[in-house]
């Protein structure tokens, strides 16, 4: 990562963090979606129980997760600054961190897992199936923590590709084990669906291997992690982690959940409308990778241009990012319309379904521009460090607008599941504005100089 004089070279700074980045995190969706259409193949109930697994898990590994993130750009910031021995200091503390929520979530695991899953009163082989694919997965907790804080530091060092490398040497490894445990295939004991859980969590230790022998191999990353600098750990340093940290981890979080209460309120519906709902979701979610990835790519640039005190290359890496992720979501999402029910008909061969997925993908268009946004800006703020405030309003937006604006619509109005649709869209929507009103706000205290640019 270098410092930019002009507005191509700012542009093509960001396309170099963020296809890497882009291509990383749709091999993180890659492993959820071989869990799902592997234990599908094999048996309706272990679809069924890995859906219901995944769907307590992911929002707390993305709530957590978002915690441990905070690393990137706190150490960006550092590095901006050109203070290496700072950057040292939260890897290190935010490994320990790393390990101390994984056996936290291991324990709590232990002791609710059976009360959570008996409250769902589920048909025994799909609860079967969800216990056996999370007592799995929990293998793995601990190394992918301490992956996501060796991530973020690679990314705040700008070294994307990296990370993109390792995720798509893993791929095969858990294609082949998803497989083999799954259907219980040469030497490999026959797991149906919970095999998913355990062929990810050794995916996770292979991942995290790989990335600690070339932090400990390669000059660029060696000089800032080693075993000794775990004698550095300090309550201090922690607090800064945890202080930008959890105010992310919890917007992660209640956006994850929000999404949770949504499709839950959408299963009181016929069997097509949810079909249809979940295709659409599904479609909206893959792209949705492009402004997460734009919003991390921000997040470390930013970072990095304030740490420096370039104020001004920091508001145009922000805006930047903004711009460029409305204008790929509003041409992604033309596509998705006018080639709605092709689209459609990938996920699902029944004509009901197709129709009515098709027309929720009109709505998509308008929550995938609210969507990047709100994730762009929100990428931004968290450059500057900006956390908290960020946090109340993305509280707000999510559970005060989107919730209650979309269940009226949908039960109180003729526009039913659609008015779910709707009530997300205005709630990004209010979201998006309420964030980029405080980055103006944000980058008004900070002194700047002009903002000619050369192209």
């Amino acid at each position: 990562m270098n410092q930019t004089y002009t507005l191509r070279e700012k542009i093509n700074q960001i396309f170099t963090l963020l296809i890497p980045i882009l291509i990383t995190q749709l091999g993180m969706f890659s492993m959820v979606f071989f869990n799902t259409i592997m234990s599908g193949k094999y048996d309706a109930s272990d679809l069924a129980g890995v859906a219901i697994g995944s769907s307590i898990w992911n929002p707390i590994f993305t709530g957590l997760s978002g915690i441990l993130l905070a690393v990137s750009p706190i150490a960006a910031q550092y590095f901006g600054e050109k203070k290496d021995r700072e950057v040292t200091s939260v890897v290190s503390n935010g490994i320990f961190l790393a390990c101390l929520i994984g056996v936290l979530v291991i324990i709590l695991g232990f002791f609710l897992l059976d009360p959570i899953l008996n409250k769902m009163d589920l048909p025994v082989s799909v609860r079967g199936t969800a216990h056996g694919y999370l007592v799995g997965l929990s293998y793995g907790i601990i190394p992918l923590f301490i992956f996501n804080v060796l991530r973020s530091f690679i990314y705040a060092l700008g070294k994307t590709r990296v990370v993109m490398i390792i995720l798509l040497m893993a791929l095969p490894i858990n294609f082949f084990l998803n497989y083999a445990l799954i259907f219980g295939k040469w030497w490999f004991p026959e797991l149906g669906g919970a095999g998913g859980g355990y062929a990810t969590a050794f995916t996770f230790w292979f991942i995290l291997g790989m990335t600690v022998f070339i932090i400990k191999t390669q000059e660029a990353f060696s000089s800032y992690v080693s075993l000794s600098n775990f004698n550095e750990v300090s309550f201090e340093k922690c607090m800064e982690i945890m202080k930008i940290g959890v105010p992310m981890g919890l917007s992660i979080f209640f956006e994850t959940s929000m999404f949770a209460v949504v499709t839950i309120l959408i299963s009181r519906f016929n069997i097509t409308t949810i079909a249809a709902y979940q295709t659409a979701l599904n479609i909206v979610a893959i792209l949705y990778m492009i402004p997460l990835s734009i919003s991390m790519a921000q997040t470390v640039l930013v970072g990095y241009e304030v740490g420096a005190r370039r104020y001004n290359d920091a508001k145009i890496y922000s805006w930047l990012g903004i711009y460029l992720s409305m204008i790929i979501a509003l041409v992604t999402g033309l596509l998705v319309v006018f080639f709605r029910y092709e689209v459609a008909s990938f996920y699902s061969n029944e004509a009901d379904v197709i129709q009515l997925t098709g027309h929720f993908l009109i709505y998509a268009l308008f929550f995938m521009l609210s969507d990047a946004m709100q994730a762009t800006a929100l990428g931004a703020l968290r450059g500057y460090k900006d956390v908290n405030v960020a946090f109340i309003m993305t509280l707000v937006a999510y559970w005060f607008v989107c919730l209650p604006f979309g269940y009226y619509l949908a039960q109180f109005t003729a526009l039913g599941a659609s008015g779910y649709w709707i009530g997300l869209t205005v709630g990004l929507l209010a979201a998006g504005i309420c964030l980029s009103i405080r980055l103006i706000h944000i980058q008004k205290k900070l002194k700047k100089p002009s903002l000619v640019l050369e192209y």
